[in-house]
């Protein structure tokens, strides 16, 4: 008898916007991707193809940076429109969205802005999302932003996760002893 493949997703972050060049927090404001971040998700495409030709959805937060790169990268692999998920939208920054992250925590010190989502909240709830895709929806490719994939990969898998970057691809991985597991597949160079 053969142990059964463990349940995966990929998890990408969105492809650039004009307010990631400038380094402006986001948050939950409707930023599109500019012509880099459009690159930026046929070439994550491309990387999860190389990675697993076979990816069964995609899954996108219902901001519209999120959905247009799992639009592109559900394209480029054959898969049907993503399926929104409000759990994966990004942070709530309050009276920080729009600002320079600079003058943001220059401002508010660990960014504890008021009217913001807590940290602890981000990662609590992404953590519970990509727990229930992992066992709900093995096989997705999961787009969302990147402060939640810090906090709630951090969260789920009981680890420090690193900055992720503009499209930036993470596998993610159940584990039979332990936390879920996640790793970097790596950023895919577009070609521009």
């Amino acid at each position: 008898m053969t142990a059964a493949t463990p349940r995966s997703i990929a998890l990408v972050r969105h492809g650039e916007t004009d307010w990631n060049i400038n380094r402006r927090l986001q948050g939950r404001t409707d930023i599109p991707l500019n012509e880099t971040g459009q690159a930026q998700a046929r070439a994550a495409a491309e990387l999860l193809r190389e990675y697993r030709p076979d990816w069964a959805t995609v899954v996108s937060s219902p901001l519209g940076r999120a959905v247009e790169t799992s639009q592109i990268i559900g394209s480029a692999l054959g898969l049907a429109e993503p399926s929104i998920d409000e759990a994966l939208i990004e942070r709530h920054f309050g009276e920080a969205e729009g600002l320079l992250v600079a003058d943001a925590q220059t401002r508010w010190p660990e960014l504890n802005v008021p009217g913001a989502e807590s940290t602890a909240e981000v990662a609590i709830r992404s953590a519970k999302a990509f727990a229930r895709l992992l066992a709900t929806a093995p096989d997705a490719v999961v787009v969302a932003h990147g402060a939640m994939l810090r906090l709630g990969l951090t969260e789920l898998c009981q680890t420090e996760i690193p900055r992720v970057l503009n499209a930036e691809v993470w596998l993610l991985t159940e584990s039979t002893d332990g936390p879920p597991i996640a790793r970097s597949l790596g950023l895919a160079h577009p070609a521009v």
